[in-house]
Formats: C-alpha cells, structure tokens, sequence
C-alpha cells in the first residue's frame, strides 16, 4: 500500500471579477464578468497529486461558511482525505478578491481567513497522519509557526519535506534545515537569499542553491518558469531540466501542479532528474488551460505532453551544468 502525501496548506475561494478597467478609491465601475475558482496553494498541490492518482490526504481549516463547505466538497470531490480539514467556525473561509481590467492588470486583496487559524497544536491533533506520510507538502499561506512545527514533526517522524516557499519570505534557519525539497521560484529564491536583483539568471540560480544548501536544505529545485528548473542535489550536483515549450493560456497554480507532480513522481519510485522533468510536463499541461484546480493534468496527459516531445522518463533530456 502507498504512503499518502500529505499536504498542509492553504484552502481559499478565488473571487474574480473583469471589467475595462480596475476601479480608484471611491470610484464604481461597471465589471463584465464574474467567476470563482477554488484555490489556494495548499489545495491546489493536493489537487494536483489527487489528478495523477496518488492518495492523497489534507489538513487545513476552513471557515464556518458556506464557502467552506463548497472548499471541503470541492477537495472530497477529487478523492482527498479530508478528515483533517477543520473548521474554524467564528471565521471566514480564505478568500482572494481579484479585480482584472482590460490589459489584464489586476489587484487582489488575500483574506487569510480561516488559514490563519490552523495552528501548531492542529499538527500535534494529526501526528498518526503526519507519522504515516510518504511525503509531506508545505507552504507558507498559514502561520510561519505551523509551518516550524511541521517541520519538526517531519524531522521526528523521518518523513521527507516538501517547502514551497511562497508567497515569497525570509524563512528561519530552523526550518530550512529539516527541509528536504525546497521549490522556490525566481522571486522567492531572490527573496530567500536577499539578492535585489529584477530577474534570475543561472549563475546567480546556483549561487543561491549553494546559500540554500548550507543553511541546510538537502535538494533545491529552482522553478525558472518557460526556461526550466535548476536542480541541485544531496551532494551538490547541478543540473538544468529545461522544460517542454506550450502555447500559455494561463499561468496561475503551474508552480502547484509542479510540486504536486514531483511530489508523486518520487514517490512512484523515479529518481530526482527524472521527477523534476515529470514536474516540468505537468506545470506546462497547467498553463494550457485557464484556472488554477481545473487546470490540473492527469497522468495520461503528462505522459503523452513527454511523450511527443521525444523525453520519456526513462531517457529524460538534460544539460548538465556543474557536478
């Protein structure tokens, strides 16, 4: 029997509206078209690994509303354990308000809501689940000091650790080092290693994993978004993936469906290089399609994206940049 992953996230409803044009302080506009998407990271990855069929169980908190209760259905719907989805009832579910005009431009107000409730001790509440985890996947929409915790119980329990570190911080030392996969993108890695540069190239990429590793993260898997992913292991070997080349309807959760895909893939038994490229195909099925959770490829679809690209798994095409 497979261990499951464990996700331990964020759960939110995505409130878009579109219009010409996002409206100034004290102004009203008149939008022309309203939607909603179930979202956020820790339940789009879940979402991500439930599509490309591996067990897959979520602890989180959603609010005593009735979008919690279209969150908890939408994830029971793709076959995630949600015993450990929570209610925070006094609160509301997350949400994120987004206004897009015309160009595309948006602005969004986050309300972490309910996400900002799930607390170390709801951890302590899940240790059986947590102890049983083949892996576990994090990010940083909850309170840093879940997250610590988490990382403790992970490093406890022997159960590997999967840290995206978005929306983009500095991270403690403390957590960095119990951490067995770190995912950042360009931003976040920049963020990470204090470095103001607008835009990340390969050589300051491997600066920053080396800075990343001796903090002691054990594998840094850089996401460089149309341009690939710079992967450095346990032992410090660099090496490039690049990614497939798609027509992109919508970028939104690609980095989820990647961390969700390379969290299934190395549980499935392939090894790091052959994971990340398995990860990279699935983030360019995502961008395809509009939306973050709808967007989510399943495994047929991955495959068959590596293989008309001539890179199946078993001989993945790779620029080896340092060892």
């Amino acid at each position: 029997m497979r261990k499951p992953i464990v996700v331990v996230g964020s759960v939110n409803l995505d409130l878009v509206s579109k219009g010409k044009k996002i409206p100034a302080p004290g102004e009203t506009v008149r939008g022309e078209s309203f939607q909603t998407f179930n979202g956020g990271k820790g339940a789009n990855q879940a979402v991500a690994a439930a599509r490309l069929g591996y067990p897959v169980s979520m602890i989180a908190k959603v609010g005593g509303d009735d979008f919690g209760a279209r969150l908890r259905g939408a994830l029971e719907a793709e076959k995630i354990d949600v015993a450990h989805v929570g209610t925070a009832a006094s609160l509301s579910s997350g949400v994120a308000m987004i206004s897009v005009d015309e160009k595309g431009q948006n602005s969004i107000t986050v309300v972490p809501g309910a996400n900002d409730a799930l607390m170390p001790a709801d951890l302590d509440a899940c240790r059986e689940t947590l102890r049983a985890a083949g892996m576990i996947l994090a990010q940083l929409e909850i309170p840093l000091e879940t997250v610590e915790r988490l990382s403790q119980l992970a490093a406890e329990f022997g159960v590997p650790m999967m840290l995206d570190p978005a929306p983009a911080r500095p991270i403690p030392q403390q957590i960095l080092k119990r951490v067995t996969y770190l995912t950042p993108n360009e931003t976040e890695t920049l963020t990470l290693c204090g470095i103001t540069k607008s835009e990340l190239d390969l050589t300051t990429a491997a600066e920053c994993a080396k800075q990343l590793q001796a903090q002691g993260v054990a594998n840094v898997v850089i996401k460089m978004g149309s341009r690939g992913a710079y992967v450095t292991d346990a032992s410090g070997a660099a090496t490039f993936v690049p990614t497939i080349k798609v027509a992109v309807v919508d970028s939104t959760a690609a980095g989820d469906a990647f961390n969700g895909a390379f969290a299934s893939a190395l549980l499935s038994g392939k090894d790091l290089l052959q994971a990340v490229r398995y990860a990279a195909a699935a983030g360019a099925v995502s961008v395809t399609r509009a939306g973050a959770q709808p967007a989510m490829p399943a495994a047929a679809e991955v495959e068959a994206l590596l293989a008309q690209n001539g890179q199946a798994l078993k001989e993945p095409e790779m620029v080896k940049i340092g060892g």
